[in-house]
């Protein structure tokens, strides 16, 4: 089902170093990457969205709303989060890729309806949704991309990412439809089960595209672009 409004993404990726708090010492790459997600963000919550839709894995099925709130602890900062307004008793808890969204939200000054959402359910909320739509859609390209890479250097890995950067540039949503979702997985790219929800949803629409970066600082990508239906 195809969104009938426009819609905006940001295409985010994930990792919880873009927290300071998780981070530590600031780094030039790190810099360069939480700039790029900035800009990306604030073309999201320009257009004025109704609705801002955070899209990423974990979800199982589950939307996430006022109420629901994720931490840090398990990268060892004691650190609770809401994903909207606060935190209550019995609250679901968030997949990182949602609470990162909902903290780049914070960062942002973003205080409107936020929706979490999952790959599987993204096509249906966008129908389901009244008015305009923004999204992030949070996922990183591989973690191969080098010998110190969380998966180890594989060749296939750059090639792979350069084919989603390429889509990501042009707005190919079609392209972002087909990425093979098999070997996203062996190459550990957690981001090809968000990025095929998008390319099916927007698949045939008019879309304005911009890449912000795509870089590898510590062997995993992390594409960050922009795409604005028409």
């Amino acid at each position: 089902m195809r969104p009938l409004r426009p819609v905006t993404v940001a295409f985010c990726p994930q990792p919880p170093l873009l927290l300071p708090a998780v981070a530590g010492a600031h780094s030039a790459e790190l810099g360069v990457l939480r700039a790029a997600v900035r800009a990306a963000v604030q073309v999201v919550l320009h257009d004025g969205p109704e609705v801002v839709v955070v899209l990423g894995t974990g979800a199982d099925g589950v939307r996430f709303g006022p109420g629901d709130a994720g931490d840090l602890r398990g990268f060892g900062v004691d650190l609770e989060l809401p994903f909207s307004g606060w935190a209550r008793p019995g609250g679901r808890r968030l997949p990182l890729p949602h609470l990162l969204g909902a903290w780049l939200l914070d960062q942002a000054g973003h205080v409107g309806p936020r929706l979490g959402v999952g790959p599987d359910d993204f096509g249906t909320a966008l129908s389901d949704l009244p008015g305009s739509v923004g999204v992030l859609a949070m996922g990183d390209g591989s973690a191969r991309r080098s010998e110190r890479a969380p998966g180890h250097l594989d060749p296939a890995a750059a090639p792979f990412d350069a084919a989603v950067a390429r889509s990501l540039a042009t707005g190919d949503a079609g392209a972002l439809a087909a990425l093979d979702p098999v070997e996203g997985s062996r190459l550990l790219a957690a981001g090809v089960p968000v990025w095929r929800a998008v390319g099916a949803a927007l698949d045939g629409l008019d879309i304005d595209a911009e890449l912000l970066t795509d870089e590898a600082p510590f062997g995993v990508g992390y594409p960050v672009a922009t795409w604005r239906t028409r």
